[in-house]
């Protein structure tokens, strides 16, 4: 036995040293491109590399966001019982809905008025959309709060008891979600990932989970009121030190001086945004209200946790319109058409893809996510997924919603969500009575396929632009009409 071999045995095989040094310097060259994009992404102010960064950013928050909020709602569940959790959502549904309304639209049109400031140098308009946006939404939210209030009050023999008290104290955060709101708007025209996206996202719904166990140390009941209570002081919280971080970061961009209001060039801009964003939150929530009416708070818990499991998908799409909104506002404003219809094309990949992906995963894991919540939760699966038809048709076009009002076109917009919301209550309270959960779900993934299909229209012969995953997208010249 040889250790060695000899000259006439079987030798190894010799390396081409020429190859090998292809090979190595190929793969170098291979790493050093990659670096060098990554860095030139980081490090590029070139508008395309911001909005990597936004989007990579946001789509980052939006994940660990997705994930705390889900597990704040588990925690929820299991803390509060079916029955309280189902109080707990329909007031917080409300308030998410009013909270949406209360801003004017001044939270999105801040998104196209900053930019264009800042372009122009109309320094004194942009000191005074700064300020008035948020003194005259949180104004509004507080009328909004008092208005919601004595409804209650007026209405209260036709409320069931368990629903009065935790309405009253879920108002009361109202001014301060409002003022969020509007405040992640002007972060947003601004590239400001942190302040737009982690106070709403991380901040707020960990300081529910802490409020909540401190709570329940503290010896109160695992209620509804108890929660509203703890939700008060988060949202009240989260909102003022987002203002104290953003006047400090403001000072950076706009030094003080006179400030010039045009409410009226305002109100003419946000108010068909906030008939957008109005429409578009009751088409997502208003089966939510519609549930609570015809079925018991234990059986809204169900139908909400199925709803909130789908969120993880939909988050996606909420990433991608962040990161892109006022972008698209560039674009057409600077009259670089074909930029937009390119920037379209991304976006509406950015949505889908990964959006499909999601979806695929819960259809297949769905019914071991809602036992999370409790064996009371697993027959949310078959709600999950009708309702994940609708989430897709959305995701399949894009933000498109965001395009169509960052180019004027949101008349148009709030006329389909309009017509969408609508269909969605004639088919909640035709097929809820004969299906019950499961005929909310069917309403609201039809209604959500014929705002996608109707958008897709809005966007193509208003801008020239389709905005459909599958379909080419170009820019051509809109319609006369």
């Amino acid at each position: 036995m040889t250790i060695f071999p000899h000259a006439g045995g079987p030798r190894t095989p010799k390396l081409d040293q020429n190859n090998l040094d292809q090979k190595n310097t190929d793969t170098a060259g291979e790493t050093v491109g990659l670096v060098g994009r990554i860095r030139a992404i980081l490090g590029s102010t070139t508008d395309s590399a911001k909005a990597q960064r936004m989007a990579l950013f946001t789509f980052g928050v939006r994940i660990l966001g997705a994930a705390l909020a889900y597990g704040l709602q588990v925690f929820l569940a299991r803390w509060m019982g079916s029955h309280e959790y189902g109080i707990y959502v329909v007031v917080w549904t409300v308030v998410i809905i009013l909270g949406v309304i209360a801003p004017i639209g001044f939270n999105s049109a801040v998104q196209r008025l900053i930019p264009e400031y800042l372009a122009t140098g109309k320094l004194d308009l942009l000191r005074g959309v700064l300020s008035a946006s948020r003194i005259i939404a949180v104004t509004a939210a507080t009328l909004l709060m008092l208005v919601a209030m004595a409804i209650v009050w007026i209405g209260s023999d036709h409320i069931p008891d368990y629903y009065i008290m935790p309405a009253y104290l879920a108002a009361l955060c109202l001014p301060m979600f409002t003022l969020t709101d509007v405040q992640e708007g002007i972060a947003r025209a601004r590239d400001w990932g942190d302040l737009a996206m982690l106070p709403t996202y991380i901040w707020r719904p960990l300081l529910i989970f802490v409020g909540a166990v401190a709570a329940s140390l503290a010896g109160f009941s695992h209620t509804a009121t108890t929660i509203c209570i703890v939700a008060i002081v988060a949202t009240w919280c989260v909102a003022l030190q987002q203002r104290f971080a953003m006047n400090r970061r403001l000072r950076g961009v706009v030094e003080a001086g006179p400030k010039l209001w045009t409410p009226g060039d305002w109100m003419r801009l946000s108010l068909p945004i906030f008939l957008v964003e109005g429409f578009f939150t009751l088409l997502t929530s208003a089966d939510v209200l519609m549930v609570s009416y015809f079925a018991p708070p234990d059986e809204v818990a169900v139908y909400y946790a199925a709803a909130k499991t789908l969120a993880l998908v939909h988050f996606v799409y909420y990433a991608v319109k962040a990161a892109s909104a006022h972008r698209y506002s560039r674009f057409h404003h600077s009259g670089d058409h074909e930029g937009l219809a390119d920037y379209v094309r991304q976006s509406v990949r950015w949505t889908f893809w990964p959006s499909l992906a999601c979806a695929g995963l819960l259809v297949l894991c769905g019914e071991y996510i809602l036992q999370l919540f409790g064996k009371d939760f697993t027959g949310g699966h078959a709600i999950l997924s009708v309702l994940m038809v609708g989430v897709l048709a959305r995701a399949s076009v894009g933000p498109v919603d965001a395009l169509l009002t960052m180019a004027g076109e949101q008349k148009r917009c709030a006329v389909a969500y309009a017509a969408a919301f609508a269909v969605n209550v004639i088919l909640n309270v035709t097929l809820i009575p004969l299906y019950g959960l499961i005929g909310a779900a069917i309403a609201t993934a039809i209604s959500m396929c014929f705002e996608a299909s109707s958008l897709f229209w809005v966007a193509r012969r208003r801008l020239g632009i389709h905005s459909f995953i599958w379909t080419r997208l170009s820019w051509r010249k809109p319609d006369a009409t």
